[in-house]
């Protein structure tokens, strides 16, 4: 059976690096590579995503899985053979599901979707994306209805990014928060409070930003002999070994906050990453358990940590080292409070805590209405327009900052945004965990973020896609997703900076 085991392992490996092949294209591709390459780009992309799709789909495999069904049962639930297993049980059952020829078409449309997406972004003119973003929702109608056992076809896209989740239990949580934070919301805008952020809309040299911002990465724990900083359309990161995690952000030189706190998002994302155990390299299991799993460590950096009281004292130096004429002489509680200003915006990346989650709520809520074919893709900006003014009271301007803002459709990622808002429930979770063995504020204010990393390592980046993201929540946690202590938080950080 061990050699079944060594044959298996290897052919997981095969689809790990043709994977990771595949992502070196797609990185290029946001950060570096010229327009005039995106038909041949689309057309390697969807290669490669055929090759993966005959290997993962291959007689072999199904009969090295079959052979090896029994033995796993043989095994520790909580061994890395007993994880690889599963997890390629998991994904041969979805492959086998789905044609090749349809892999090969999303991978090809999705990448030259993207090229068109950064061009009608940068143009505002939603209408040359409309061809491109019509063939995505066709072919993720016909994904889904590879699938024709589950309750809908939401369940499908969904199930990609958050095993055992569905469009029901997404529903429940977001009616948990929706009434609460709009709630919240409406109570700060009521107060007559009105923080002062001016200090974040300065002129801040491009370059200076960045070096800033990854210094402030480096603080976190990002290690830059395994990792980098470039910029892009839509901030991302992306991990191609265990060792090579690369991280992306934007800069305006007019506003602070995109760039610094883009920059920490990601950093979350990465740490991640780089905390698999080096034992998995070169496995599918060397990945964060979920995409909500992993929005939850980007959050957590971001936020929890980035935009905190404590963590004040120890950030704001760095940023007047860089910047001292615009901030040398304000103080942590100013820079606090500045990060904190509560107020319905338009772009996702930069709305404030309390409004984020509405902004995902809109998505998903768009999403389903076009996989129902309540809505008509071409119809887009209108209901965009229509559920900011519902949830948020205002009104995009222009495409740019409403329909447009977002890459992840272009990449086919149709069941993914409410991820989000999943990760920054799941912070809490952890953050509330953590709370117990550490002093938090104490470390942060003193800018030693390790014992922090470390706990996270202990509880969630070790076991890499081990275990399914339930079972790793209820691992670490004792339960299952919580929107308790998301929601305390909210309430206890934002009523006590605003009054309410």
């Amino acid at each position: 059976m061990q050699d079944k085991y060594t044959r298996f392992q290897k052919l997981m490996e095969d689809i790990h690096d043709l994977g990771k092949a595949a992502g070196v294209l797609s990185w290029d591709r946001s950060a570096y590579m010229p327009s005039g390459g995106a038909a041949a780009r689309a057309r390697q992309s969807a290669t490669l995503a055929r090759v993966i799709h005959e290997i993962e789909t291959s007689d072999e495999m199904g009969e090295l899985l079959e052979n090896l069904d029994e033995w796993k049962h043989s095994l520790d639930p909580d061994s890395d053979e007993f994880g690889l297993i599963r997890l390629a049980q998991r994904e041969y059952t979805r492959a086998r599901a789905t044609p090749s020829d349809l892999v090969s078409r999303m991978s090809e449309t999705n990448g030259l979707a993207t090229m068109a997406w950064q061009k009608a972004r940068a143009e505002n003119d939603f209408a040359a994306f409309l061809p491109h973003l019509e063939k995505v929702f066709a072919l993720a109608r016909e994904y889904a209805s590879c699938f024709p056992h589950v309750a809908h076809p939401y369940d499908a896209l969904l199930d990609r990014v958050e095993q055992g989740l569905t469009k029901a239990e997404v529903e429940r949580i977001f009616n948990e928060v929706k009434g609460p934070q709009s709630d919240l919301l409406h109570r700060i805008m009521d107060s007559g409070v009105d923080l002062d952020d001016s200090l974040l809309h300065q002129k801040f040299p491009r370059e200076a930003q960045l070096a800033a911002s990854l210094e402030a990465a480096k603080m976190l724990g990002y290690d830059l002999k395994r990792g980098r900083l470039d910029t892009v359309a839509h901030p991302f990161a992306t991990s191609f070994s265990v060792n090579d995690v690369r991280i992306t952000t934007r800069v305006y030189e007019d506003f602070l906050a995109p760039c610094l706190f883009g920059t920490l998002h990601e950093t979350g994302h990465a740490l991640y990453e780089l905390g698999v155990p080096q034992r998995l390299e070169g496995l599918p299991t060397a990945r964060g358990a979920s995409a909500g799993v992993h929005e939850s460590q980007s959050r957590l950096f971001e936020n929890l940590i980035g935009r905190s009281a404590a963590f004040s004292h120890a950030l704001l130096p760095i940023l007047q080292k860089y910047f001292p004429a615009q901030l040398g002489h304000v103080t942590p509680d100013a820079f606090f409070r500045a990060v904190n200003k509560v107020q319905p915006s338009f772009i996702r990346v930069e709305a404030d805590e309390v409004s984020y989650n509405l902004h995902i709520i809109i998505r998903f809520e768009i999403e389903v209405a076009l996989l129902e074919g309540r809505l008509a893709v071409k119809d887009l900006p209108d209901a965009w327009r229509a559920k900011f003014q519902e949830y948020l009271g205002i009104t995009p301007p222009n495409d740019r900052e409403g329909v447009l803002q977002d890459v992840h459709w272009s990449w086919g990622l149709i069941g993914h945004f409410q991820s989000y808002a999943l990760g920054n429930i799941i912070a809490s979770q952890w953050w509330s965990m953590m709370a117990k063995d550490l002093p938090q504020d104490e470390l942060m204010r003193a800018g030693n973020i390790t014992p922090i990393r470390e706990w996270l390592g202990a509880h969630v980046h070790q076991f890499g896609r081990k275990y399914t993201p339930k079972d790793l929540i209820q691992k670490a946690t004792g339960g299952p997703i919580d929107t308790g202590p998301y929601l305390g938080y909210l309430e206890g950080k934002f009523g006590e900076v605003y009054g309410v």
